[in-house]
């Protein structure tokens, strides 16, 4: 037992190290544990109908991303982003 510190002291982290114990098992069952219906509408699986319920709040996503965009440059502009890319390169690779 260290000289400067006192029982209370000692006592105090034993049982602050006990609660934080306590509090990361719960945390984990609670995180591990399946999810009760809402409602009482019995059991309930899983269905994409049922995300869809939990998550209507959120906007459909997209399934493939937008289209590529491209613009056609002239040779002139070309040259001019080419000096542009030179310039902020500062001669690295």
């Amino acid at each position: 037992m260290p000289e400067h510190a006192s029982i209370l002291q000692l006592t105090g982290v034993t049982v602050l190290a006990l609660a934080m114990g306590v509090w990361i098992a719960g945390l984990i069952r609670l995180l591990r544990a399946p999810r009760a219906p809402r409602g009482g509408r019995g059991i309930r699986h899983r269905t994409e109908a049922h995300r869809r319920d939990v998550l209507r709040a959120l906007p459909r996503q997209r399934q493939a991303g937008p289209a590529l965009e491209s613009v056609n440059l002239t040779p002139a502009e070309r040259d001019a982003f080419a000096g542009l890319v030179r310039q902020f390169s500062d001669g690295r690779s």
